[in-house]
């Protein structure tokens, strides 16, 4: 790692030369794209080989919640490491187990076994496996503004355009509108009036797909890739509801909103939600070693007392990730970044991001929560019609381009997906940081304007 503020510039072209001939990028055409060179990272900030530092409000993958580098779950992992770098997941392993024992303290109701995954459309998929043996049925609904994972099922059931190159349209998945008020499906003017109608559209659904063919209904408790739509109150406690009635499984999609990510240690405790299988991956280490998992109610666990769960991973549970997993929830605990992710949305980021919004034409709509908001960019306030079209590249995509280049140019790095960015720093950023990174934001919207009518 280079020193923060060191150039090299032959240690940057070397890394990127090997990058450009032999990694081959996720989500990507191969030849259209120029991946940075990052020399080092720390807390809220990475650098280039350049001597370029950039402010991180994507926290990489939305994952770094405790940010890069902290010093107490490297020490956790180099410990371990020197103690037992890994093991078959068939044995009882202290990191695995007392990691286990802190998720499960953290979850809501009685999600009180673990299944270890290493992300989380691992942990989707076996969310999924559970509860189509579990119920002995099939479908899954999955709402269309959705990731949920790029594995075969999860790929399936995700919502956005990833999905459709790999679309088996035989999976078994049936999709629905979620509520998203800002634009409605269900031609909502109000909060509730998009709740009740959104949870009559599900339940039409449910009756036209047929009850009894339903496994499970898998929802991110707060969509993330999509756009951050919180749900408004009583859409999620109305679906747990409809899976009471009908007997289908409620899978809670936490892999993104979970662990501080929304200001609690998860999104569904807003809503005093509790699910039947709560998957979550990313910030339950800080992505400092690939971890993910399944969090399991008392009924479906007791489902394979007796009878085998067939699943497994080589790597479930390892014990450097599940090292780095003690740390990092100890770390939160000590360090507050629960409350700190709270607290910086409340007093920070949402008066920030709204002040923003009122001297920005392109600024259609500012939705969020902790550390977790996103700004819906638009052609115009009054039509809302979208800044880019839906899933636009190349010259249809120019005004969210320019806009992220003038980002980047000040220092910031963006999250950007369609016509949104998404501010999600870490959990732990500090005032002075989220301050700095707003400001950045201001300045580049600026660009966004030029592109509004």
């Amino acid at each position: 790692m280079t020193p923060q503020g060191t150039p090299d510039p032959q240690a940057g072209a070397a890394v990127k030369a090997a990058d450009r001939a032999h990694v081959f990028h996720s989500w990507s055409a191969q030849g259209l794209i120029d991946p940075l060179a990052v020399a080092g990272a720390e807390g809220s900030y990475f650098w280039d080989y350049e001597g370029n530092r950039y402010l991180d409000f994507t926290s990489g993958l939305v994952f770094t919640n405790i940010g890069y580098q902290h010093p107490k779950v490297v020490a956790a992992i180099q410990e371990q490491a020197a103690t037992m770098t890994t093991f078959a997941p068939a044995f009882a392993v202290e990191a695995r187990s007392e990691a286990a024992r802190l998720i499960a303290e953290r979850t809501p109701g009685d999600l009180d076994k673990i299944f270890f995954t290493n992300g989380g459309a691992e942990a989707v998929e076996n969310a999924i496996r559970m509860a189509r043996l579990h119920t002995g049925r099939h479908k899954v609904l999955s709402a269309y503004r959705s990731y949920h994972g790029g594995t075969n099922t999860a790929i399936n059931l995700t919502g956005d355009p990833r999905r459709w190159a790999s679309d088996s349209g035989s999976a078994g998945v049936a999709r629905f509108w979620a509520p998203f008020l800002y634009r409605s499906p269900f031609h909502a003017t109000t909060e509730a009036e998009e709740c009740s109608r959104a949870l009559k559209h599900l339940e039409d659904t449910i009756v036209f797909e047929g009850p009894g063919t339903i496994a499970s209904i898998i929802l991110e408790s707060v969509p993330g890739t999509a756009g951050i739509m919180v749900p408004p109150a009583g859409y999620l406690p109305g679906v747990r509801a409809l899976c009471d009635k009908y007997g289908i499984v409620l899978i809670l999609d936490e892999v993104m909103a979970g662990f501080g990510r929304t200001g609690k240690w998860f999104a569904s405790e807003h809503h005093d939600v509790v699910p039947d299988l709560l998957t979550f991956a990313k910030g339950v280490n800080s992505g400092y070693v690939p971890l993910g998992g399944v969090a399991i109610s008392r009924a479906i666990a007791e489902t394979f007392e007796h009878r085998p769960f067939p699943g497994g991973l080589t790597y479930s549970g390892h014990p450097l990730a599940c090292a780095a997993a003690v740390a990092t929830i100890n770390v939160m605990e000590e360090e507050g970044v629960v409350e700190q992710a709270a607290h910086i949305g409340a007093s920070v980021l949402e008066p920030g991001l709204r002040e923003i919004a009122e001297r920005h034409p392109s600024v259609g709509e500012v939705r969020g929560l902790g550390v977790f908001w996103a700004l819906e960019l638009v052609c115009s306030k009054e039509t809302r019609e979208p800044l880019v079209p839906y899933n636009a590249t190349g010259a249809d995509n120019a005004p969210m381009a320019a806009f992220g280049a003038a980002c980047k140019k000040n220092g910031l790095w963006p999250f950007i997906n369609m016509n949104r960015t998404h501010v999600v720093p870490a959990c732990n950023i500090t005032e002075g940081e989220a301050k700095e990174g707003l400001a950045v934001l201001d300045e580049a919207l600026t660009v966004a304007d030029q592109y509004t009518v």
